[in-house]
Parts: structure tokens; sequence; C-alpha cells
């Protein structure tokens, strides 16, 4: 299947959600799979330049998303962003849905400005949880923030409110925070399907990780920007402010194994 779309470099931004918990891959960096790796793995497929970079850390809140995440995001020059984040401010924080989407807003605003295609995401609907439906208004109120900042900055919105198999038991993890592998294979659908783009996720049936020997399919001259700004970006996301915890994939990079070093190319068979 041929998968047409204009981008070349996509970089996620967000927490947990983006980070991939609940969908564990041992053979994924940092372990964690997800939506965003899983819409890689399938935005990669007939693009050999294609690079892909996830700044996400668990816990994050939304301030802490844009104050370490977004200066990297922009000196990467993406041409497509996704950024998820404020959850962790609602349901632990009680933040003022208002005031969120006043800090989103500006960020929104500088990522567009780029000319990079950026993605938002409305919060699932958890009105049958008995403990998280008590903050389904605030989520309803942010959700229709996200949507009016979508308009004014020329965004994409996916919308998980009204994805309405994410009310099945089987699309979370057991902790009823984050979604299972099902749940991020279906987001990951979703975002594809938003994007217009063609893809190969079948409905309920996740991917199983592609075969690491499709890391050995021919490039031509294959040239990734380690040099763009490697080292203060690493120092920057490993800033000590929760847990310890670093970006699973802070440098944009094939899906698939490792960046080749500029002027070379691969040899051996087609």
């Amino acid at each position: 299947m041929v998968h047409p779309h204009p981008w070349s470099r996509f970089v996620a931004l967000g927490d947990s959600f983006t980070e991939g918990v609940g969908d564990p891959e041992p053979e994924s960096p940092g372990g964690l799979r997800g939506w965003a790796d899983r819409v890689a793995e399938e935005l990669s497929v007939d693009h050999p330049d294609f690079a892909y970079a996830n700044l996400a850390v668990r816990g994050r809140l939304l301030q802490q998303i844009i104050d370490e995440q977004l200066e990297p995001t922009l000196a990467l020059n993406p041409d497509l962003v996704t950024l998820s984040g404020g959850g962790n401010d609602l349901v632990f924080r009680a933040s003022d849905p208002d005031r969120l989407a006043e800090q989103l807003d500006d960020a929104v605003e500088k990522l567009s400005a780029t000319g990079a295609t950026v993605v938002l995401f409305t919060g699932p609907d958890w009105g049958a949880t008995p403990v998280f439906g008590l903050i389904r208004g605030k989520i309803a109120i942010f959700n229709e923030h996200l949507r009016a900042i979508a308009v004014r900055h020329d965004s994409i919105i996916v919308d998980l409110w009204a994805l309405r198999q994410l009310r099945d038991h089987s699309m979370w993890d057991p902790d009823r925070l984050h979604f299972s592998q099902l749940g991020h294979h279906t987001i990951a659908a979703m975002v594809l399907d938003t994007l217009n783009v063609p893809h190969s996720l079948e409905p309920l049936e996740p991917k199983p990780l592609p075969k690491s020997s499709w890391r050995g399919a021919r490039t031509e001259d294959l040239v990734w920007a380690r040099e763009y700004l490697a080292p203060w970006i690493l120092r920057r996301l490993r800033h000590r402010t929760y847990e310890d915890r670093a970006a699973k994939r802070p440098e944009p990079g094939p899906v698939f194994g490792s960046a080749m070093p500029e002027h070379t190319s691969s040899s051996g068979g087609s």
C-alpha cells in the first residue's frame, strides 16, 4: 500500500498519553510503543527520508510540556507536530480549563507560525467512570477551547471525545488512566484518518511491531539531522523535574534502526 502524504519530519509533544504508557513494547525506545509510534510507522512507509522524534514525558503538566518541549521542537524544524497536554492538570490539579487554554493557545500559535501542520487532541469522555466522571464538565469546557484554538491557528483536531470505541473497557489500561495497546492502536488509526492518510491499521487488530529486517531496506544517501542541536536538546529534556525521566526519542530519526552518517548509503541487495 502506498501511503501518500506531504510530511518528512514528525515531532510529538506531550505526557504519558503521547509517550505510549499502557502499550508496552520491549523492542521500542523506552520500552513503550503507543499511538504516536504507530502513526510514525505508517507515515514512514514508502518515505525513506521520514524522521520521527517523541519528546513526551509522563506526568508532565501543560506548562511543563511547553517549557521543556516547545523550544526543542522548534529547533528540530518539523513539518508535522502533535501536541497533547492538560489532562494531568485537570485530573490531578483541579486546574481551571480557561487558564489552561490560554497557556495552550500561545504554544499552538508559535508552532503554527513555522508552517508545520499542528495536531491537537480533545480529551476522551470519562463520563461512565465513577471518579473521573466528576470532572467531565471541565474536560468538555477544555475541549471547546481546543476546538476554538484549532480554528484560530488553522490546526487539526483529533476528537477523542467523539470516539465511541473508547467507551469499551478493552481500550483502557487497568488503571483507567492510560490507554491499552488496543486503545493506542485505535487512536493511531483515528489520527491517520483525520490527517487523510491511507494506512494499514485494521479495527480491533493491533499490528505487531514490524520485523527488524525492515531496517535493512535500501536507502540512497540517507542524511539525518543528528547535528540539529542534539546535545542541547538532550540536556534540556533531561532537566530533573519528574522521576528522573527523559524523552524516549529526543532526536528525529528513522522509525526503525539508526540514522545513517552523512553522505553514506547502504549496501547490499535491494
